[in-house]
């Protein structure tokens, strides 16, 4: 326990093991070397308490969240609690996946019992502080409202005075954690912490960041997907006033001028060649009849329950159908943008972030410096979605910035972002059902063919999960290997997330993949495989519903039986929803459940079908068990957000690719959801004493299946299809 600029730090590792860590008083002053105990909490000489927040604040509500979670543990004044995004730091990673990373809706459920720790161990602190001070009896003095009190005398001390005191005294070994009966701030909707600044227009996102000297540089990426620089030719573009530099990369150019007009400008003024490989040929439409042709072949087993097979041969009744999705892209309000300041001894990177470690591990590489003299600042993030999990353009800002020695912020235009995004998968899925003699579901078979985001991607993170302590050498060889191999270990299992296993009590599942990667770039979209399983799931199994003459919510109801949380938000949302009850002309109601990283939800929508106006979502009825609510007021906005982009995918937008090339350049070919679009939402939050489970993503897998099943309801039409506009082209 030290002192450090003038209060109490309180350091709580959540390192990996083995790794040398910087005491706290590092870690808050930032000084060089990588390897120290983590401190989370700091108070203050005048009583405000910091909170460091390890995740990267994408919209979701996190740096409001984790304070919460620290102030409730702390005894802490909510009023005088402040955050800051914590440097790029081993202690800091995420231990769901070994980097720091936020992504998997994650940060919430990783950091409970850590932060709750690291407040019960300085309020411990802080008490007793106050009975050395006073000369009485600890279990005399109550923490309260960042202030600890001494009832039988009446007197107090806040937090501030009691720092100095506290930070000489040593660490409590255990501490006692509250019970959710003594709750004060967790479970309230307090305000954000990071909204006042944000609408007084002081938060600084990627595209804020000013420094002497800045160039703004402008990117052209190639064309066709996996094609090659072959020759440039800037003598038009270099002679445009204010253009710095012409800079080559891995798979474009890019041009650095005093202002982004005119790097772009300058942009257009390449003369570029490129080898197009064998990019031309990915052609989405080719695709799906590959794709169609390859489902007819076995895949690999990736879940397995009972014999599938032999109960769908022996089944009273079957059914079959085929299910398609598209790619889709991130479309993220800030495009992609990365700061970087390269010199002699340091590399400094400001970047809208999801991935500080790999940011880290790519600028170390391409500058040659150390890694401890390796700087990562994270800023705000105007949406994330996955997106920013990657970092090619933080190795683009690094690259330019190193070439051109001078400060330099990437800014990708609306069309390099939406044409060179790693995109959410698309899939084709055969799936047959099986029915016994008493008209129950006996048997689910789902063969889904399709790339493994997965497979793609470990490729490119495994390097930021080596510690950086571990020399260069041996770091790049093991960087290497795992390039190598991530692709040939990953087995499938994440492309079947969200479809196996089934939460339905169906005695006998058989899920396979078939890995095809036609080499499209695939990643992390909000929620991944889960956003397209869930609706392949859930439009399945309403089939099996109609097949057997049962009404859906009664049909999962009874699947349910073993699992009771699912069960619970299902019979909420359909009692809130009024299933069975009255409802517009026109109007279908369709409904859809799902086991979301152990978040449970369901959703009832109300959809009409007309001639004149196509496709309306009029109503969506949330229920949700994501175990303890940290700030109720956040979850049900994530719920409204995961709900609006999931509509987006779900009705209006979808990647194509003809001839290599990525169709939709911005909104007006990839449009997404408008106000006036948007259905009224209900968010229902079951209580539960249970650890948090996460929710950014939650929402967004159930929209589709609910509002496609409701389409069914209302016109008796299936819809196996996602495809860009469904919300206009449905008609009656």
């Amino acid at each position: 326990m030290i002192l450090a600029g003038g209060g109490l730090v309180v350091g709580v590792y959540l390192g990996t093991g083995g790794e040398h860590v910087k005491s706290a008083l590092e870690v808050w002053d930032e000084a060089p070397g990588a390897w120290a105990p983590n401190a989370w909490v700091r108070v203050g000489l005048d009583g405000w308490v910091t909170v460091r927040v390890n995740h990267t604040e994408l919209g979701q509500g996190i740096a409001t969240a984790l304070p919460m979670i620290v102030a409730e543990e702390l005894e802490a004044d909510w009023d005088r609690v402040r955050f800051e995004i914590a440097p790029a730091e081993a202690v800091y990673k995420n231990p769901d996946f070994g980097t720091q990373m936020t992504a998997g809706s994650t940060s919430v459920r990783t950091s409970w019992e850590p932060l709750r720790q690291a407040g019960a161990v300085a309020r411990e602190m802080l008490r007793s502080a106050a009975a050395s001070t006073w000369g009485v009896p600890l279990a005399e003095c109550r923490a309260s409202q960042g202030r600890v009190r001494h009832d039988p005398s009446g007197r107090e001390l806040e937090y501030g005075k009691l720092a100095l005191k506290a930070a000489a005294l040593p660490v409590p070994p255990d501490v006692r954690l509250k019970s959710p009966a003594e709750f004060r701030i967790v479970g309230r909707g307090l305000r954000r912490l990071d909204g006042k600044a944000k609408v007084e227009g002081r938060a600084i996102f990627g595209l804020d960041v000013r420094l002497p000297g800045i160039l703004t540089a402008a990117v052209v990426h190639a064309p066709v997907i996996g094609a090659r620089l072959k020759a440039v030719d800037s003598t038009r573009a270099q002679a445009l006033p204010g253009v710095r530099r012409i800079v080559r990369l891995v798979n474009g150019v890019a041009v650095a001028a005093d202002t982004f007009w005119r790097a772009h400008q300058a942009a257009q003024e390449l003369k570029l060649t490129w080898d197009e490989g064998t990019g031309g040929g990915i052609d989405t439409d080719r695709l799906g009849l590959r794709w169609a042709a390859l489902a007819a072949k076995p895949g690999q087993v990736i879940y397995s329950l009972g014999e599938a097979e032999d109960a769908l041969a022996g089944a009273t009744k079957t059914i079959e159908a085929v299910y398609t999705l598209p790619f889709q892209a991130h479309a993220t309000p800030e495009p992609m943008n990365a700061t970087a300041q390269v010199r002699e001894d340091r590399c400094d990177v400001w970047a809208p972030t999801q991935n500080q470690d790999a940011a880290k591990d790519v600028a170390a590489r391409i500058s040659g410096l150390p890694y401890d003299r390796v700087f990562v600042h994270t800023t705000y993030a105007g949406g994330g979605f996955g997106r920013r999990v990657e970092v090619d353009y933080v190795a683009e800002a690094v690259t330019i910035s190193k070439e051109v020695r001078a400060p330099v912020k990437v800014v990708w235009t609306r069309e390099e972002d939406f044409r060179h995004d790693f995109y959410r998968p698309a899939s084709h899925n055969l799936l047959r059902a099986g029915f016994d003699k008493n008209g129950r579901l006996s048997a689910w078979f789902h063969r889904l063919v399709g790339p493994d985001h997965m497979a793609q991607r470990l490729a490119s993170l495994a390097p930021g999960m080596i510690p950086y302590q571990v020399p260069r050498a041996l770091r790049n060889g093991l960087a290497a290997g795992a390039r190598y191999l991530a692709p040939r270990l990953v087995p499938g299992k994440k492309a079947g997330e969200g479809a196996a296993p089934l939460p339905y009590a169906v005695p006998h599942v058989r899920v396979e993949h078939v890995q095809d990667d036609p080499g499209v770039p695939v990643g992390f979209w909000r929620s991944v495989a889960h956003s397209s399983n869930a609706f392949v799931v859930e439009c399945f199994l309403d089939e099996a519903a109609a097949a057997a003459g049962r009404d859906p919510v009664e049909m999962r109801l009874d699947l349910l039986k073993d699992n009771a949380r699912l069960r619970e938000v299902l019979a909420v949302a359909a009692e809130k929803a009024a299933w069975r009850g009255p409802r517009r002309d026109e109007v279908g109601r369709g409904v859809a459940a799902h086991d979301f990283h152990d978040t449970m939800l369901a959703c009832v929508a109300d959809v009409s079908v007309r001639q004149d106006q196509g496709l309306r979502v009029h109503r969506v009825v949330m229920a949700v068990d994501c175990g303890t609510v940290i700030n109720p007021r956040i979850v049900q906005a994530q719920i409204r957000g995961g709900i609006a982009f999931g509509l987006t995918a779900a009705l209006k937008s979808a990647v194509t690719i003809r001839r290599g090339r990525v169709v939709p350049g911005n909104y007006d070919d990839f449009p997404i959801l408008r106000f006036d679009e948007m259905p009224e939402v209900e968010v229902h939050l079951i209580p539960s004493s249970n650890p948090p489970s996460g929710i950014g993503e939650a929402a967004v897998p159930l929209i589709a299946p609910a509002v496609v099943n409701a389409v069914f309801a209302a016109t008796g039409r299936r819809i196996r299809t996602i495809s860009d506009y469904l919300g206009t082209s449905i008609k009656l």
